[in-house]
């Protein structure tokens, strides 16, 4: 533990220092929300503070640590039958997003889910990721004012959810655009609730894909001459994807025997926090003119796919009347 803290406390106090004056802006300025307000008060900061040093490690484990914890949270108060229910109605949608996105992975060769399945080395890893991120980004801080555009339904959060979970790829930009949607229409957690549910179940059918893209390069592996790090379904499988299902399980079985939702409100509040912590180390990670400068072509490349993925997700939601 001693250990743990040492590496990681300079990097968490960064961006729980973002993260509060983040939190009460994002109550006074609905529009825009603590987690979008979070990710460009880091991006500004990083223009001036590229090497972080020691305060590396701890703002890496608040990008990902504490954004699945995030996310176990949100599973306590959500049903377990509107789980199941939210996953079977975005399946279709989340299929056809599926499938656009292994067209990008087609044109870029490269994906960040199968990275450390197909050995791709450090260098096509980071172009591919920064590219993405970068939209991921984007996506957080125009989808909200879009949705408006475009007339999502404003008195639940189902619309936007759907949207916001297949047409963004990282989950979380998902639940920084998700949470300022709930904030500009004050509907609570509904909006990230169901984005994180329709995320969820895309990430778990982006799961097959990635056992088959396995399976293929060990079979590259065994010939001679060739080397790679194996497959580790451990790597593949999202383990934090289980405990959000525990903890639905669990709020099912209170409610069953007549324990308030109420109850689990707390600890929804500290999920807001936390995510609005990990769009901190989100914006602090990232560094647009570096990217703009390192190419343009993967930037236009990944400027289409951003593009195509978002068509694809809104015409099949205006084609099923989900908005």
């Amino acid at each position: 533990m001693m250990v743990f803290f040492k590496k990681n406390y300079l990097g968490i106090f960064v961006c729980l220092a973002i993260a509060v004056p983040s939190w009460i802006l994002g109550k006074k300025f609905p529009v825009m929300g603590g987690a979008v307000i979070a990710i460009i008060i880091g991006m500004i900061i990083t223009l001036f503070w590229n090497d972080k040093g020691k305060a590396s490690a701890g703002i890496r484990f608040t990008s990902k640590m504490i954004l699945q914890a995030a996310v176990v949270l949100l599973g306590f108060g959500m049903n377990l039958s509107v789980v199941l229910d939210t996953g079977k109605q975005s399946l279709p949608i989340i299929i056809c997003t599926i499938s656009t996105s292994l067209g990008i992975a087609w044109i870029l060769h490269k994906v960040m889910a199968t990275a450390p399945v197909i050995d791709a080395d450090d260098d096509e890893v980071a172009q591919a990721i920064s590219v993405i991120f970068f939209f991921n980004v984007l996506a957080a801080l125009l989808f909200p004012s879009l949705g408006k555009i475009i007339g999502f339904d404003i008195t639940t959060g189902d619309a936007f959810g759907i949207f916001a979970g297949t047409a963004i790829n990282d989950t979380s930009s998902v639940t920084a655009a998700a949470s300022t949607w709930d904030s500009m229409w004050n509907l609570g957690s509904q909006t990230l609730d169901k984005a994180v549910t329709v995320k969820l179940t895309r990430t778990l059918a982006i799961i097959p894909i990635t056992l088959v893209l396995a399976y293929q390069w060990e079979r590259e592996a065994k010939r001679p001459g060739t080397s790679t790090s194996g497959f580790s379904f451990r790597r593949a499988f999202p383990m934090f994807i289980v405990f959000f299902v525990l903890a639905s399980i669990i709020t099912t079985f209170c409610l069953s025997i007549g324990i308030s939702s109420d109850v689990f409100n707390p600890l929804k509040e500290l999920s807001k926090f936390f995510i609005i912590m990990a769009m901190a180390a989100i914006g602090l990670n990232s560094n647009v003119i570096k990217l703009i400068k390192s190419g343009g072509k993967p930037i236009i490349l990944g400027g289409c796919c951003w593009i195509g993925l978002t068509l694809v997700s809104l015409l099949l939601q205006h084609v099923m009347e989900i908005w």
